[in-house]
């Protein structure tokens, strides 16, 4: 028998289910949310993978090591200099902790303001839409609901020849909690987290090497983004190797032993720290009772609908857990469109006008097609570029690198992609996404004011490029 009783349970407490969490609660129903993330003072830890070793943290120290960064690099050029700048890791690594802290803990305060009840432990499907909870002590207790949300999340991929260790190879979560500076830094996989992590520990002095097995830097990036991105990771120091397949990594006295295959053969190196960041997979260990009936796909994922349904009565699934890019704000989308189906209303998430976001120096951001997409499909387009470096904002800010790209449809003119790299872009791309989903084309971002001197002009130019009238570039 179950225990307590609730309109709607939600399996995960990350960005997916916590704000789906909320959303139901704010339509009246009564909701649980079942979460056995721990934080590094024991206690629970709301917010998922995100909150906790992800999105917020890795921003935290994207920021700080920028600040420092720009000591050395940038603030000569604005006629400041100064001398014997250096780094205090534990309140660098502890202004991180302070911040996902605060977060977490925002969470609850959250919960409580909407009466959502939170349990701490390891939640399981079991058939019959009943949830069995598994404290940290082992004891197990019940509770049910009329419909159930999986959001379990997902879960770095390890390699079977570099296994993590937590102090020699780590994941993602142990490439934020570092306690030394590493001389030499190995990163494997050009990705968003090993770009960004790799990014902070070559601006505080790392040696950083990325080897990726992909012939194409960011491949899912239009390939004129991509090529002006690399370009400037490689100015920041980080020696990024292309079809460079990793087949071993050994701990060693003096370092990781790393051998690796690439265009010229058999290649080695040595590093103090190895992080491996080649992709993530979706957590579904011990979710599903062998008899829910919810599927699993090829890729471990679980099966639903356009609408995030298992097809099992009342199951549903969002987030990291399921199809579609696993990004924090499209698993919170996921989880108020089904809060608002289970409350009977109409839900709505567009995956075509969903922003990718890189947070490196520069920033990366994009929405919709990339060009190689719409040749592929056969769709007639047209482009328009502008350059940050003609952008007088930029330029005051000594950030002048990077571009604008827009692509629109050659004969109906609406908007099919914006894809950038440079400065605050991804703040930028929120005006291209609004205007995608509303099925804008290029001449309304083209007519609409933009305020000078800023950012948002670049977009504006682009928007004018593409009709081969920008006025402070030639067309």
């Amino acid at each position: 028998m179950s225990d307590q009783k609730f309109d709607v349970i939600f399996i995960g407490a990350g960005p997916a289910g916590y704000v789906g969490a909320i959303r139901a609660a704010q339509l009246g129903l009564k909701v649980a949310c079942v979460d056995a993330f721990t934080g590094k003072d024991g206690k629970q830890a709301l917010g998922g993978t995100c909150l906790n070793v992800g999105c917020i943290p890795s921003k935290a120290l994207l920021d700080s090591s920028k600040q420092f960064y720009n000591i050395a690099h940038n603030l000569p050029v604005h006629g400041i200099t100064v001398d014997g700048a250096k780094v205090d890791l534990a309140t660098f690594i502890g202004r991180k902790d302070k911040i996902v802290k605060q977060f977490t803990g925002g969470i609850g305060q959250l919960f409580k303001a909407n009466k959502v009840t939170a349990f701490y432990g390891m939640g399981k499907l079991l058939k019959g839409n009943q949830v069995e909870i598994t404290a940290q002590d082992g004891g197990k207790q019940t509770i049910s609901a009329t419909n159930v949300v999986l959001a379990s999340g997902s879960v770095p991929i390890e390699l079977p020849f570099a296994k993590f260790d937590g102090k020699h190879v780590v994941d993602n979560a142990g490439a934020l909690d570092f306690t030394e500076v590493p001389k030499r830094l190995g990163v494997i996989g050009a990705g968003v987290i090993g770009l960004e992590l790799g990014s902070v520990w070559r601006r505080l002095g790392a040696e950083v090497t990325v080897l990726e097995a992909m012939p194409d830097f960011l491949g899912a990036a239009d390939a004129d983004i991509a090529k002006i991105a690399f370009k400037e990771f490689t100015k920041l120091g980080l020696n990024i190797k292309m079809g460079a397949k990793l087949s071993k990594a050994e701990v060693k006295k003096d370092g990781v032993h790393l051998v690796y295959a690439d265009k010229d053969g058999e290649q080695s190196l040595v590093v103090d720290k190895l992080l491996v960041a080649v992709g993530r997979r979706a957590y579904t260990d011990g979710l599903l009772a062998e008899d829910t009936g919810v599927k699993l796909d090829e890729r471990g994922r679980i099966v639903v609908d356009e609408h995030c349904h298992t097809g099992v009565d009342g199951v549903w699934a969002i987030g990291d857990a399921v199809r579609g890019p696993m990004l924090a704000h499209k698993g919170s989308e996921e989880g108020v469109a089904v809060a608002e189906w289970i409350a009977g209303k109409a839900g709505h998430v567009n995956f075509d006008t969903i922003p990718w976001v890189i947070y490196t120096e520069p920033e990366i951001a994009w929405a919709g097609k990339t060009e190689k997409q719409l040749k592929d499909e056969g769709v007639p387009y047209k482009v328009g570029t502008f350059p940050f470096a003609a952008i007088g904002r930029a330029v005051a800010m000594n950030e002048a690198f990077g571009q604008v790209k827009m692509l629109a449809h050659a004969e109906t003119d609406r908007i099919l992609g914006v894809h950038m790299v440079g400065p605050g872009v991804s703040e930028l791309i929120a005006e291209c996404v609004v205007a995608m989903e509303f099925k804008g084309s290029s001449e309304d971002l083209a007519r609409i004011v933009h305020a000078h001197p800023t950012l948002s002009e670049a977009v504006h130019e682009a928007a004018l490029s593409v009709d081969k009238r920008a006025i402070h570039k030639g067309n």
